[in-house]
């Protein structure tokens, strides 16, 4: 028997090296793995801005912000359609949609294909983020490995964590923040093995991304912060703009998104739809350009200039109230412009779109507070709030939020105003809005893991995997005698009533018929349809309706040990409350590593 190399070498793992320590050396390489990559993507979008920008001069009433982005995603575009002939999913929910519904295994084309389509999509202009592909490539990495070792739905799942946590710790250059953030957004389950990997791989990753792109972060504070409670109404007040905003910017990002899916559903409908208002949109505010690197930077420094540069407003930026309009514009159309590039087909994240709207909201709260309340806030300070608490609100990762302020500006004194901005603004979006960005899709089609193992392991089951089909059927005008002829072929107790047309009519159970089914004068007198149980809706299941946790329901509410599956009225066969729960417990020792 012929063995591969990669067989041979689980044969010699398995006998010398456990398989917790073998997790752990491969979290150091998924972190060394992650570091590259997230040095790639930068470095890419970098060159193609720089080869870009250096041959034409892009000033205002330039129709290169109109046909720069629309060329990056129509590139974009055409590599899925003609090249890779298969789409690439938006970032993160991409790896949720996998740890969900696909135990955790990402296709192959995830190793590259948001690497190229997204540094196409934001090199050229594109108003999204690079995190999100970054982390969808690198938990593509961790998890085809994963797949070629043949590792443990538990393992696959841990690998999968570490390498997300590798590609946002080396974005960012803050490990710690890379490891809440795999916690709270990809939702990782917390033990000592599972921590210990997230460790490594965060570790690993940083060090690689300070050898590949220097030690300098990705945006640079140097804050000197000291806590005057007569600040916190302000904080206070700054975490409800924060909530508020968070709102508008999920609200309007489903709005459009829905649009676009249910009036355009062919692509080359979307893509030149999508292109040109993208285009008109960056044309009136330019600093919507790119993934707004340079606008954070400069907003965190208490800059506002570079809103009105190549503007058709530039000589308004004397007059305060244009100013904060200017601010008030970029917050409000950021959102659009991140919308329309992922409408018309283009690949990013939403993470530093995220950022940008808040360090700009945080900016106009603080230049707006000076000028007419009198204050004298320092904008840096409140630039950093407004990002934690768009973080908190847009993507519901509190924790996220103020761990990457706290890292990037290497302050502890920041914690407490972190915290009650962060904690503020996710409160205000919870009592609207209970998914994020990310979950909000997956948790309408009901593929939204948790932290919660009975629901998420619910929640993974499959019907289809599950139907059970060797039931034999009848007619409703079947007679007694024939009905006898089905239940002597039959290994079950139940047989489902259709009519012609394959519809489910009703039940006939054999413990109802036992009295008769052997005495000959009923033989021809008694049909299916006078011994048949109807049934009523909480008695079926449909499975394009239910999920497995009304499923679940209806096995409690009717007390049935079986319950018959329809699709559009039609008999598919039936679900077993014995074979529903010993899959269940079976992904539940899954989750547990038992």
């Amino acid at each position: 028997m012929h063995f591969s190399p990669f067989e041979k070498f689980n044969v010699w793992r398995i006998k010398n090296i456990s398989d917790k320590n073998f997790i752990y050396i491969l979290s150091i390489f998924i972190g060394l793995l992650g570091g590259v990559i997230a040095a790639l993507i930068k470095n890419l979008v970098h060159l193609i801005r720089t080869l870009l920008t250096s041959s034409f001069s892009i000033n205002y009433g330039n129709l290169l912000f109109i046909i720069l982005p629309a060329i990056g995603i129509t590139l974009s575009v055409f590599f899925m359609r003609y090249l890779l002939r298969k789409w690439v999913g938006d970032g993160i929910p991409t790896v949720l949609h996998a740890i969900s519904r696909k135990n955790g295994i990402m296709d192959s084309h995830n190793l590259y294909s948001s690497i190229i389509t997204s540094s196409l999509t934001v090199g050229f202009g594109g108003s999204v983020g690079l995190e999100g592909p970054t982390v969808a490539t690198g938990a593509g990495w961790g998890s085809n490995i994963a797949k070629l070792l043949k590792l443990s739905y538990k393992d696959t799942l841990i690998l999968l964590g570490a390498a997300s946590t590798a590609a946002m710790s080396a974005i960012f250059k803050a490990p710690i923040t890379g490891i809440v953030y795999v916690l709270e957004i990809i939702m990782l389950d917390l033990n000592l093995t599972s921590l210990m990997a997230l460790l490594l791989s965060s570790s690993t990753s940083v060090l690689t991304s300070f050898a590949l792109l220097g030690k300098d972060v990705l945006y640079p504070v140097n804050i000197n912060y000291h806590l005057n409670y007569n600040h916190v109404p302000y904080f206070i007040l700054l975490a409800v703009f924060s909530g508020i905003f968070s709102l508008y910017y999920f609200k309007t990002y489903v709005s459009i998104t829905r649009f676009f899916r249910g009036y355009l559903k062919k692509w080359y409908y979307r893509l030149p739809i999508g292109t040109i208002f993208l285009g008109i949109v960056i044309l009136i505010f330019p600093a919507l350009y790119g993934e707004g690197y340079e606008s954070i930077n400069s907003a965190l420094n208490g800059d506002y200039m570079h809103l009105f540069e190549k503007t058709f407003f530039y000589n308004l930026n004397s007059n305060f109230s244009i100013v904060l309009l200017i601010i008030l514009g970029v917050v409000l159309f950021k959102v659009v412009a991140m919308t329309l590039t992922f409408s018309a087909g283009g690949i990013g994240g939403v993470f530093a779109p995220t950022l940008f709207v808040g360090s700009h909201l945080g900016l106009g709260f603080a230049l707006a507070s000076n000028h007419f309340l009198g204050t004298h806030f320092d904008p840096t300070i409140f630039a950093l709030l407004g990002m934690t608490g768009m973080i908190s609100g847009v993507l519901h990762g509190p924790l996220t939020g103020i761990f990457l302020i706290a890292e990037i500006t290497s302050s502890y004194n920041m914690f407490l105003p972190l915290m009650i901005v962060s904690a503020t603004s996710f409160f205000i979006v919870r009592i609207f809005n209970k998914y994020s960005i990310y979950t909000y899709q997956l948790a309408k089609r009901g593929e939204l893991v948790t932290h919660n193992k009975d629901k998420s392991a619910l929640q993974m089951l499959e019907i289809e995997e599950l139907l059970e089909t060797n039931f034999r059927t009848i007619k409703s005008n079947y007679t007694l005698r024939q009905i006898n002829k089905e239940v002597e072929q039959s290994t079950r107790n139940l047989f489902p009533v259709l009519d012609d047309n394959g519809n489910l009519e009703g039940i006939v159970v054999m413990d109802d018929i036992r009295k008769i089914m052997f005495n000959p004068e009923y033989y021809d007198k008694v049909r299916a349809k006078d011994v048949m149980l109807k049934l009523k809706e909480n008695e079926i299941v449909d499975i394009d309706n239910d999920n497995m946790e009304e499923v679940i329901n209806k096995f409690n509410t009717t007390g049935h040990y079986n319950l018959p599956v329809v699709k559009n009225g039609k008999y598919l066969g039936f679900l077993s409350r014995a074979n529903v729960l010993t899959s269940y417990r079976k992904l539940i020792n899954l989750f547990s590593g038992e």
